[in-house]
């Protein structure tokens, strides 16, 4: 079954007579079109249009098997409103801004709008094997890029020249970064989201590095804390737990699992060496078309793993104005259990 099948049988259950996408990601998982953030789709029980404009109309015809109309709003709104009339049409309620509502308001008047969440994303929780492996070559670009930057995370160099040589890597490699590069030294390691700094790395710092490649429009995820010399006793203990944590997690991975299982059993493991409050943020997330997607691996999730599925397990430990860890690798559900996507060593302390 197609993709746009299964959201016109999604459409059904929901009750709607017609759907406009207009979540970058969405749209292209349905149409194929990469430049969706300058594209929308409308899709009825009997046709779907993709809308861009007249800087797109090679790449559409090349991309997409859909139908395209080239034009700029508001001729897109004025276009589908006749077919509309009368109609339940379902709109991205986490994405469309009050002014875009405002603007199908005033076009569609006969059509009743209908706020919708999860229409698209739902189904892409699932991975088809091509998209399985566009995520498992971005992280096998990713794996290369780190063990070349790794030697030069040393005493001396700057959070924001490692970031900088990773970025242009991946550039080099046919890659972008799927984020912003984090590299968390010292006690910037208590920063989560701690993103390159001018700090300089010294001896005895741990240094979190948290980075991906976006390849065919696929993400990766994948996050190592390397030891820059000796470090202290207390670091070295809370390296140890999170990658426990981390592995335990891991070889938990199979059909079946709920997802807050797993945030639970690495959270408990945590708490048993005295850093469950140090543990800030969920187990994990989905990875694909966006860098987090569905599953939500956090404990008031209400997911459960299936074949298909590509997710993160990233535990982590941070000490406010002492330092951070945190572990992630990216994992394949697969129909008997797991399998690690990201190869990168992890340090042994």
């Amino acid at each position: 079954m197609t993709q746009l099948q299964e959201l016109r049988d999604a459409m059904s259950r929901a009750g709607l007579d017609a759907a406009w996408i207009s979540d970058p990601a969405n749209v292209r998982a349905i149409s194929g079109f990469s430049s969706g953030k300058d594209a929308k789709v409308l899709v009825t029980p009997d046709a779907a249009t993709l809308y861009t404009d007249a800087r797109y109309t090679v790449q559409a015809a090349e991309e997409s098997p859909l139908s395209a109309f080239i034009a700029r709003p508001p001729e897109t709104l004025k276009h589908a409103a006749p077919g509309l009339a009368g109609l339940r049409v379902g709109f991205e309620a986490e994405h469309l801004t009050v002014a875009a509502h405002d603007d199908l308001r005033e076009h569609w008047p006969q059509a009743t709008l209908v706020p919708v969440k999860g229409l698209v994303q739902g189904l892409r929780v699932l991975k088809s094997a091509e998209e399985i492996e566009a995520i498992r070559d971005a992280q096998v670009l990713a794996d290369e890029v780190f063990m070349a930057v790794r030697p030069l995370i040393v005493a001396g160099a700057r959070e924001l020249d490692i970031a900088t040589e990773i970025e242009l890597r991946l550039r080099q490699r046919g890659a972008e970064s799927a984020f912003d590069v984090i590299v968390a030294s010292g006690p910037r390691g208590a920063m989560p989201h701690g993103v390159a700094s001018p700090r300089v790395i010294e001896d005895g710092d741990l240094v979190t590095v948290d980075m991906g490649a976006r390849l065919r429009g696929y993400h990766s995820d994948m996050t190592r804390t390397v030891a820059v010399g000796t470090p202290s006793a207390e670091m070295t203990r809370v390296y140890r737990a999170v990658l426990e944590a981390e592995e335990a997690a891991v070889r938990a991975v199979k059909p079946g699992v709920r997802t807050a299982d797993l945030d639970k059993l690495a959270r408990d493991i945590l708490t048993g060496h005295g850093l469950g409050e140090a543990f800030a943020h969920s187990l994990g997330h989905g990875v694909g078309l966006e860098v987090h997607e569905a599953p939500s691996l956090r404990g008031t999730s209400d997911d459960v793993l299936s074949a298909g599925m590509v997710i993160t397990i990233e535990p982590g430990a941070y000490l406010p104005g002492v330092g951070g860890v945190r572990i992630e690798d990216l994992v394949l559900v697969t129909e008997d259990g797991f399998e690690v996507l990201s190869h990168s060593p992890k340090e042994t302390l």
